[in-house]
């Protein structure tokens, strides 16, 4: 696989036109939860609008490895961009007078399409840093980090500006204002991307060999899977919804303050876990540590993400009903969760594109974010019902069961060597 003439320049335009795409990400998430839980819709309700975008992640994924491999990473790029675009445009026609039932659907779809969109990009920028990273032992790690804790910082800032529009300018001239910036961007990145990523690759025509020949790449995206079950059964649904009904007091500029303080919480949340991310190869003792080094820390750090949520439902129990202290203590074992989790989340990513062979790359990390698109569709529709049927205490339990199957799973990535 050829190396563009100017991989430093190939990699700030993919991680540029990455940074925006999950800024409008993180910004429509938040625009459309805090928008649709105003309108009174209930915790099931507000997983649905999520469903299709996750179920598109799963089936985007697959079929993403096979479309870059076909046709080259430059033209899923710029197909992500501009589905997310389309998107943004047609979700702004929402009819507030429209039902619960008509808009849930409407959205579910619009969401389906942006989920396309995401999981495109994504593969595309991810399956790019294998190509664009410098030989240099441990350049492919310190590259990896810096796109995806960067990618995350991002979209954190997506979380604060998504509740931000919806407080000062509303939901239609948010949405408008989105698919404006992100149209910019895309003409940007289309004039100025220096020719050179792959291109077709060897064996695009056949639609075959979706699953991973190295059962390693298996074991880790099952692994990731269920990381990702545990993050998103309280991120989605349970702790937003919980926190605005915590922070507000039920009047207009109750809930509009209530806004600001969740989305800030959560991008506070993204932002840090990016930052984690991206110092991860310094946090675990520098970028030169062997394959076998690294997968090890996957197992220690999901063993370590274990018991934070178990505590926290604990904690929720014992406290009986909201009090100062319960939302402090939630929101420093969270920030403990995130700190835990973006290593493992780091690691995750530079051992699918380690373990990955060249050959086949972008068909290997489309069925790895298949299996994490699987986990965020888990975790989703787990979120609105577990929070539904028993509130935070069961979602956070919830997410502590998903991280041990995570750690359970991860162990089978160290293989004991035989003795000399």
């Amino acid at each position: 696989m050829a190396v563009p003439a100017h991989p430093g320049r190939a990699y700030a335009a993919v991680t540029a036109s990455y940074w925006a795409f999950m800024l409008s990400d993180g910004a429509l998430r938040m625009l459309v939860l805090m928008h649709f839980n105003g309108l009174g819709f209930s915790p099931v309700h507000l997983a649905y609008l999520f469903l299709l975008y996750e179920v598109a992640g799963v089936v985007t994924n697959l079929a993403a490895g096979w479309l870059a491999a076909r046709f080259g990473l430059a033209a899923t790029l710029y197909a992500g961009l501009g589905i997310q675009i389309a998107a943004l445009a047609v979700l702004a026609q929402l009819d507030p007078a429209w039902g619960v039932t008509a808009s849930v659907i409407f959205v579910m779809a619009v969401q389906g399409a942006s989920g396309v969109a995401k999981d495109l990009a994504k593969m595309s920028s991810k399956s790019a840093v294998k190509v664009l990273a410098p030989a240099a032992e441990g350049g492919l790690f310190r590259w990896v980090a810096i796109l995806t804790g960067s990618k995350n910082a991002v979209k954190g800032l997506g979380f604060f500006l998504g509740a931000a529009l919806l407080a000062l300018a509303g939901f239609q001239a948010a949405i408008w204002g989105m698919a404006a910036v992100l149209a910019v961007i895309l003409l940007a990145v289309a004039l100025f991307l220096p020719p050179g990523l792959p291109g077709r690759m060897k064996g695009a025509d056949a639609w075959s060999g979706w699953r991973s020949r190295d059962a390693r790449v298996n074991r880790l995206s099952l692994a990731r899977m269920f990381l990702f079950g545990a993050r998103d059964i309280w991120f989605v649904v349970g702790i937003p919804i919980y926190f605005h009904a915590v922070l507000s007091d039920g009047t207009a500029e109750g809930r509009r303050e209530a806004f600001f303080l969740v989305g800030s919480f959560m991008a506070l949340w993204i932002i840090l876990y990016g930052a984690v991310q991206a110092a991860a190869p310094r946090i675990l003792g520098g970028a030169r540590r062997s394959l076998d080094q690294i997968a090890g820390d996957a197992v220690r750090w999901a063993g370590r993400l274990v018991p934070i949520p178990f505590l926290l439902a604990l904690a929720v129990i014992l406290a009986g009903q909201p009090a100062p202290w319960l939302t402090l203590l939630l929101v420093l074992g969270l920030l403990a969760f995130g700190f835990v989790f973006a290593i493992n989340s780091s690691v995750h990513s530079y051992l699918i594109l380690a373990f990955g062979q060249a050959d086949r790359i972008t068909r290997d990390v489309g069925f790895y974010y298949m299996a994490n698109a699987a986990g965020r569709l888990i975790g989703t529709l787990l979120s609105g019902l577990s929070y539904q049927i028993g509130g935070l205490a069961l979602c956070l339990a919830c997410a502590g069961a998903m991280a041990a199957a995570s750690f359970w799973v991860a162990r089978g990535l160290i293989v004991p060597r035989p003795e000399p």
